[in-house]
């Protein structure tokens, strides 16, 4: 009886496989005619079957079918749907479906993501934007920028006028994760913050995760920033460019060949150009200027092998008479992509990034270099396996090794100053998975496994409980001398009240091992990047969030409430006057303690129609207790805003005509007023209030933008459109930096305030072909 049950089992088997062995494969990509820019979660079913799938990220789809002829139909909302006819043989079939724009829905779509996105699924805190997207908000100084448009967003704050820096639910700008093709960006500003490093005609789109940071990702607390590069396989040579009163960019395209393309960017600003014109002897001498460029390289072997290069180069340089600055960030990535199967993947890459900056003086009797850098080096290794409803597995490894160079100083006249560096090793496990148990709940959940080291050479400094030195202690090259384990859980749930509502709610720990040494709000440049090791604990965070999410009218209109609370713990934060640059014992200088954050935000957002666009609002508090500073009491932390107010319009004029605007409020920053003063021998000094007790005043800010695309529905290859924009339509000067300094004559003490700018217009002529 075994034995025919044996025999019968392997025969519905042998029956099963040869079933399963007769469908064959088809795959491509859903993308946009015009733009090639990939359509994430486009339909795509055989005509006359049950057969369908969604594209995913990347655009791709895959049905697997018997042979046969087919017609296949891809279609998204926005675009006119398309069939091709597919006839299935004994081999995979590549076939890429590109999407013409309705006329009627042209520039409406306002969401990269489905619409019920945000209803359906258990993630929460996520914000995605396409290129197309971010192109429509007004610009400045005729650039149009991501982080700009991240800083827009719920929850999120820019740290000072003009800055890229972004605080995250009440957090430091370096608790943010930038990721540029999955490889580190550690300083996402040109021209000190007025511009951002990405280039948006190279990219495909952006999501921001608020805490809620997906088990892949770690190293940061507060968000991961990811941001992908176009990766399409044009069918012919195209550009896209565009021309600036500060700044020109180009990006040029093309196929090689019949399974590989080639995408190449660059920008530059020209100020310094004007500067060689002007009259004065000084501004002829004086240099400012950026430039950065993105080159990508995509080959596919087959349908189930992809392999992509891509690297990025950008620099800043400030010069003036025998000083100069510059600095830069450089990335790359070799990823490779496979298909095992239709529910098995894996990619895989190798990452560099690097971030350096230098000094450098000319003046004679002062001539000195100093420069400081850090490196990063990541391995790493993805599968998914989105096998049922029940299980849709994420997990992977990777492996990191920190390079950090804090300071190198060359004097011709004096003795070299060396800050030494120090290396770190870093690595991590994760595991994570999606369960649909209904269509009204679904369930994710995951965990990360992160080991960081700190190794040799280096010499530790130990402190006694004033912080000051008492010995000290040298390791040699190599040598493993502390070590950090940590475990980071995550899960989040969504609960379908309806067809078009849901609650959600979801918990996080994150742990952060590299920080920034700063001591202002703004930040700068010459930001020190150091790790955790004997005397730096890393930092902790657990947050909670609840969340209700209602779409209306069919999807027209999305609202959310979002509340989140946020705990802290080895929260760091300096001496008062402490001394960051250069310095060997910075470690001596820190001061941890532990934080909170807490918040509500809200948003409505407009999806179709001839008016489109957002308004959100966020209620919020940050602070910190830490033992040795504001004598052991309370404060608020140097990004806490209490109110932010964003509201976000575009309205087509016609067919050829659009006016954007975006209206920004936000409380002032906390900061530190002198309170009182004394005097000594006539002269005065002040005496500081407590951490953080007053606030600047409130910021606010209208920014106007008007469009005029005259080949918008033409046929024709070359489009082009102009585009005016007004930054600070009101000319409100919102402060930048508040000194405080003594008259000579009464000697009493007063304020300054440097701002940044009043009205400023700018034109580009932007075109694509």
């Amino acid at each position: 009886m075994k034995k025919r049950k044996h025999i019968a089992s392997g025969l519905f088997l042998l029956v099963c496989q040869v079933i399963i062995s007769q469908n064959i494969c088809i795959r491509g990509k859903v993308t946009d005619r015009v733009t090639d820019e990939p359509l994430i979660e486009a339909v795509v079913f055989v005509k006359g079957t049950n057969i369908n799938t969604l594209a995913d990220a990347d655009g791709a789809y895959t049905l697997c079918v018997p042979k046969g002829v087919y017609t296949v139909t891809a279609s998204y909302l926005g675009y006119y749907p398309k069939d091709v006819r597919v006839r299935v043989d004994d081999r995979e079939q590549t076939v890429d479906i590109r999407l013409e724009s309705s006329t009627q829905l042209t520039e409406v779509t306002v969401s990269s993501q489905a619409r019920d996105e945000r209803v359906n699924t258990p993630h929460m805190g996520v914000e995605k934007l396409t290129a197309g997207e971010i192109k429509r908000m007004p610009a400045l100084l005729g650039e149009v920028d991501v982080i700009k448009a991240v800083q827009l967003l719920p929850g999120v704050q820019t740290v000072s006028e003009g800055s890229s820096g972004f605080s995250v639910r009440g957090g430091s700008p370096d608790q943010n994760l930038i990721l540029l093709d999955n490889a580190t960006i550690y300083n996402a500003s040109h021209l000190l913050g007025f511009f951002s490093v990405f280039n948006n005609d190279v990219l495909r789109g952006l999501s921001l995760y608020k805490g809620d940071i997906p088990a892949r990702h770690g190293g940061r607390l507060s968000s991961l920033l990811d941001i992908q590069t176009r990766a399409d396989m044009p069918e012919r040579f195209g550009a896209t460019g565009g021309i600036g009163l500060i700044s020109s960019r180009l990006m040029l395209e093309a196929p090689l060949g019949e399974n590989t393309a080639w995408m190449v960017g660059g920008r530059r600003s020209y100020a310094d150009l004007f500067l060689k014109m002007a009259g004065d002897e000084n501004l002829r001498k004086t240099s400012v200027y950026f430039y950065d460029m993105n080159a990508k390289v995509t080959h596919r072997f087959s349908g189930k092998d992809r392999l992509e290069l891509s690297g990025y180069y950008g620099k800043d340089h400030f010069g003036a008479g025998p000083g100069v600055f510059d600095y830069g960030n450089a990335s790359a990535t070799l990823a490779w992509s496979h298909i095992f199967s239709e529910k098995f993947f894996s990619h895989i890459g190798l990452h560099l990034s690097n971030y350096d900056y230098g000094l450098e003086s000319k003046l004679e009797g002062a001539q000195a270099k100093w420069k400081s850098s850090i490196t990063d080096w990541t391995l790493r290794f993805d599968f998914s396996q989105p096998a049922s409803d029940l299980w849709n597995l994420s997990y992977g490894l990777s492996t990191t090794i920190h390079a950090f160079n804090p300071g190198f100083v060359s004097m011709k006249e004096f003795d070299d100053i060396v800050v030494p560096g120090n290396r770190a090793l870093e690595y991590s496990i994760y595991a994570s998975n999606e369960q649909k148990f209904s269509e009204r709940f679904s369930v994710k959940y995951g965990i990360r496994w992160s080991l960081f080291q700190n190794v040799g050479r280096a010499t530790v400094f130990n402190y006694d409980e004033n912080y000051l030195s008492t010995d000290s202690t040298v390791y040699g090259a190599g040598k493993i001398y502390h070590t950090y384990p940590a475990f980071e859980p995550r899960i989040g749930m969504v609960l379908k009240l309806s067809g078009s509502s849901s609650v959600k709610a979801n918990y996080a720990h994150n742990v952060q091992f590299i920080q920034l040494a700063n001591n202002s709000a703004a930040g700068s440049p010459l930001d020190i990047w150091f790790s955790a090791g004997p005397n730096v604990k890393p930092q902790e965070m657990d947050m909670f969030a609840l969340g209700y999410f209602h779409n209306l009218k069919n999807d027209e209109y999305e609202t959310s409430v979002e509340l989140y609370y946020k705990k802290l713990k080895n929260v760091i934060d300096f001496a008062e006057h402490a001394q960051l640059l250069l310095n060997s014992k910075l470690d001596g200088q820190i001061r941890t303690g532990v934080g909170r954050a807490y918040g509500a935000e809200f948003m409505v957002r407009k999806n179709t129609g001839r008016l489109t666009g957002f308004v959100n609002y966020t209620l919020s508090r940050s602070e910190r207790t830490i033992p040795a500073i504001n004598q052991g009491r309370t404060y608020l932390a140097p990004f806490d805003k209490t109110h932010s107010l964003n509201v976000s319009a575009n309205f087509d004029l016609s067919r050829k005509c659009s006016l954007s605007a975006i209206w920004i409020y936000a409380t002032g920053n906390p900061t530190t007023y002198p309170s009182g003063r004394f005097d000594v021998n006539g002269e005065y000094f002040p005496i500081y209030s407590g951490r953080n007790e007053y606030r600047r005043p409130d910021y606010h800010r209208l920014d106007l933008s008007f469009t005029f695309s005259p080949d918008k529905n033409s046929v024709k290859r070359w489009k082009s459109e102009w585009n005016v924009s007004l930054f600070n339509a009101y000319n409100k000067k919102n402060p930048w930096i508040i000194t405080y300094l003594q008259d000579a004559d009464s000697g009493l003490p007063y304020a300054e305030m440097m701002y940044l700018f009043g009205i400023v217009p700018s034109i580009t002529y932007n075109f694509r072909f």
